[in-house]
């Protein structure tokens, strides 16, 4: 019988030529910020685990004791019989953190805006969406039906073109992250707030990267920009600065409802294991308690993009948060560069399309509170003697 998959070789030579082609590898979580990869200790500088909370003590011994109790998984789904009390808490913990009346909780964050997009919007309605936006709410909006708009988050013209342009449509939903990940650019939510309000529009934000770092209580960007009560659908997720699984949505009681009739990829996936919520709840009460957390990770990360901003290295100008890339323009030069950080004993990400556009790959650099200042400085200063040799695109 003939091998109906005999292309996948041939269509896979193009990703090596071109530096595209993904290796598997195996990662073996140390404590401290150390991670070890084929017998390497290296520095992690590639986790998204940016407040330390994934290996804190107390939020493990949470877990365990919640294991102990509800076992490994949580065997079906939240409709079902899946949703424990530890997932009740855990939304009412969400819903009380973000100071919203209710939340829902989803297997991933991928999944909410996934979820969440397809339930809002469909056939005859228009979305419009922020072209650095992340992967799970462009394809969010492609499959939702709804006719997709893409706009730039520094050319709010042409949105305000495009909602006056759609004025006839059942629904209008803006869709944006707050902090786009692979760039650091904050999105201007203050002016999308208005044109929502001005164009009788949903405005959708996930705060996937600033959730449990921004504000005054670490409630993400729109704390931040004082425009929480103008937001009316807030995405979140579990696995970065909290340190555990899965994706969250938190708004009004009506939304929340309505998701969870509709929002396909809750209703329809197994719920997060007990331990992983007992996990989360632990690690906001932490986040609510200890802000000086992330109070020393914005400073240090700042001092960091300060550093290689008079390197004359290719940061984004504006760029804020514990997120730093280096634009290194060709997937080689930045899949050279990571192979060379980690013989000096740093993992770092190298990024490359289809992740980010042509022609901007990049290495991506996250700090967390697991680092100290004298790491970070070791990492400058490799990167200084590092990236010459790799590459010379660096305006």
């Amino acid at each position: 019988m003939s091998d109906r998959l005999d292309w996948l070789a041939e269509a896979l030579d193009p990703l090596r030529r071109q530096g595209l082609i993904r290796r598997r590898r195996r990662v073996k979580p140390l404590t401290d910020g150390y991670c070890k990869i084929d017998g390497r200790r290296l520095w992690n500088f590639a986790s998204n685990d940016y407040l330390n909370l994934a290996h804190d003590p107390r939020v493990i011994e949470t877990a365990r004791s919640a294991a102990q109790i509800a076992g490994v998984g949580a065997t079906a789904s939240p409709l079902v019989s899946g949703r424990t009390d530890w997932h009740a808490r855990l939304e009412q913990r969400l819903a009380e953190f973000e100071g919203q009346e209710a939340a829902v909780l989803f297997p991933s964050g991928y999944a909410a805006n996934l979820g969440t997009i397809s339930a809002l919007v469909g056939r005859g309605d228009v979305v419009f969406c922020d072209r650095l936006n992340h992967a799970s709410l462009v394809d969010g909006c492609r499959l939702s039906g709804a006719k997709l708009r893409v706009y730039r988050h520094n050319r709010l013209e042409k949105l305000r073109c495009e909602l006056e342009k759609w004025a006839g449509p059942r629904r209008r939903l803006i869709v944006t992250d707050s902090l786009f990940s692979m760039d650091a650019l904050a999105a201007p939510l203050p002016q999308l707030c208005r044109l929502a309000e001005r164009y009788d529009a949903v405005l959708l934000i996930d705060e996937a990267h600033a959730t449990g770092i921004f504000g005054n209580h670490g409630r993400g960007l729109a704390e931040l920009m004082a425009v929480e009560d103008q937001v009316s659908v807030r995405v979140g997720t579990l696995s970065k600065a909290i340190g555990s699984m899965g994706g969250f949505v938190t708004g009004s009681r009506d939304l929340i409802d309505w998701l969870w009739n509709r929002a396909q990829t809750q209703m329809f996936s197994t719920a997060l294991p007990p331990a992983v919520c007992a996990a989360a709840c632990k690690s906001i009460e932490i986040i609510m308690q200890e802000p000086d957390r992330r109070e020393r990770l914005l400073s240090r990360a700042e001092s960091f993009r300060l550093r290689l901003r008079d390197c004359e290295f290719s940061t984004p100008a504006d760029g804020i948060g514990p997120i730093v890339p280096i634009i290194l323009n060709e997937p080689g030069s930045a899949v050279m560069a990571a192979d060379e950080l980690e013989q000096q004993g740093f993992l770092v990400a190298s990024i490359r399309p289809p992740t980010v556009p042509r022609g901007t790959s990049r290495l991506r650099i996250t700090l967390s509170c697991a680092h100290h200042d004298e790491d970070v400085q070791r990492l400058a200063d490799i990167l200084v003697r590092v990236l010459p040799r790799t590459t010379t695109a660096l305006t």
